[in-house]
């Protein structure tokens, strides 16, 4: 091992530590969604605003994120992510004490933000930290702990958040103000030792960044390289394709975990506890699908593969929506499966042959994550509108598969003129 690689290992166990973190963040909403809607007393609609906080955040952050980056280098960049994420998770404390949404929503709202910071940042970092050769390995480790993330989180949130109880409205009505009030409470008290947690954890994971002396490495740039545009990027009729399907997809997979507790409870028959369960082994059926898909498109083309998939969605969304028992939580777990390949073939399919537009091609791709905030507010609205039928909501990520199907069939194929 060269002196280079032994300094290296120190900076990428704890660039990849970051990984997990923000996969912890993210997947932990599946959990806040239903909870907070049941602690607060929240319509469907207003549940998903955890949703929009989160992803709006990345939205608007995504280029300030990178401006960050190049004016400070990596090092102080990851040290702002994590102390804006820890600012976030620390928000909660005040937030459940008093039970109010508004500060939920701005924590969440700083905590996207921050994982923003944390990505933009982590993600070349990670890739840069070695030998040139192994980058590709090296950050496929790396994002292997965020897919560790995407099971745990869900065990985590049903252990110390979901506190497997739930009464009716008519039940609610029949309690004392102060017995409602300490139901509520008690409620909106189990996200404080989570959040607290996790933030605390955050800053100490800053102080090794911080008080450790880790290689800055610098983005190498040729002045005679071809210089891309967003004008002449959204030329190419593929790309454009490649963001509306994006923009879909990401917008059906939060919706999907948004309401896959309420989901299971009602369609399923299963409890809050047991949904919450059902949560993490989606998580696992979603990872498994993302190793497996990688290793079908060595003979499969990426296109005609998620095709596939996206017909397959469609039919499970239709099986959850018109059935019940165990089919329902049959078919959410399929969905894991079948969405796993999604976000990166439709990435790839929509950067190829985009040559110098590369990088603005692939900031329109992160950018068109905004579905994540848009969808689920429908979906909500939809489940609200249908009194409180959770099923029918499953009508939006139907539609949204359509167009990912329309994208795998047709809306891949490269175009320079739009």
């Amino acid at each position: 091992m060269t002196k280079n690689q032994t300094s290296y290992k120190l900076p990428f166990i704890l660039v990849s530590s970051l990984f997990f973190l923000w996969g912890i963040a993210n997947n932990l909403n599946g959990i806040l969604i239903p909870h907070l809607r049941k602690a607060l007393q929240l319509t469907n609609m207003q549940s998903t605003f955890v949703d929009t906080a989160v992803y709006f955040a990345y939205f608007i952050t995504a280029i300030p994120a990178g401006l960050i980056l190049k004016r400070f280098g990596y090092k102080k960049g990851i040290i702002t992510g994590l102390v804006v994420f820890s600012i976030g998770a620390f928000l909660f404390i005040p937030a459940a004490n008093l039970r109010a949404y508004n500060i939920f929503l701005f924590g969440l709202f700083i905590i996207g933000c921050g994982l923003t910071i944390l990505e933009t940042a982590a993600n070349p970092y990670a890739s840069k930290l070695g030998d040139p050769e192994t980058a590709t390995s090296r950050l496929t480790l790396a994002q292997s702990f965020n897919g560790l993330a995407v099971f745990i989180a869900p065990v985590i949130g049903t252990i110390f958040i979901l506190s497997g109880k739930e009464f009716s409205s008519t039940d609610l009505a029949a309690m004392s103000d102060a017995d409602k009030l300490s139901y509520l409470s008690s409620e909106a008290a189990s996200v404080k030792m989570p959040y607290l947690s996790l933030g605390i954890f955050l800053l100490a994971i800053a102080v090794l960044f911080l008080v450790n002396n880790f290689p800055e490495l610098k983005e190498e740039e040729d002045d005679n390289q071809e210089k891309g545009s967003l004008s002449s990027a959204i030329k190419h009729k593929h790309l454009v394709w490649a963001v509306i399907a994006q923009f879909f997809y990401v917008g059906a997979q939060v919706c999907v975990t948004s309401f896959f507790i309420r989901m299971a409870i009602a369609g399923g028959g299963v409890d809050e506890k047991t949904a919450g369960y059902y949560l993490s082994v989606y998580g696992i059926l979603f990872m498994i699908g993302r190793f497996a898909g990688s290793a079908i498109m060595r003979y499969v083309a990426p296109q005609k593969l998620l095709s596939l998939y996206a017909a397959v969605c469609i039919l499970l969304s239709f099986v959850a929506i018109k059935t019940d028992g165990q089919y329902v939580v049959v078919a959410l777990g399929g969905l894991g499966f079948f969405m796993s390949i999604m976000f990166p073939t439709i990435f790839a399919l929509g950067i190829n042959g985009m040559k110098s537009n590369t990088k603005p091609a692939s900031s329109l791709l992160v950018m068109s994550i905004i579905g994540g905030a848009i969808f689920p507010v429908i979906m909500g609205n939809i489940i609200d509108r249908f009194g409180d039928d959770i099923q029918i909501g499953y009508i939006v990520p139907m539609v949204c598969y359509v167009f990912v199907l329309y994208f795998g069939i047709k809306g891949y194929k490269p175009s320079s003129q739009l």
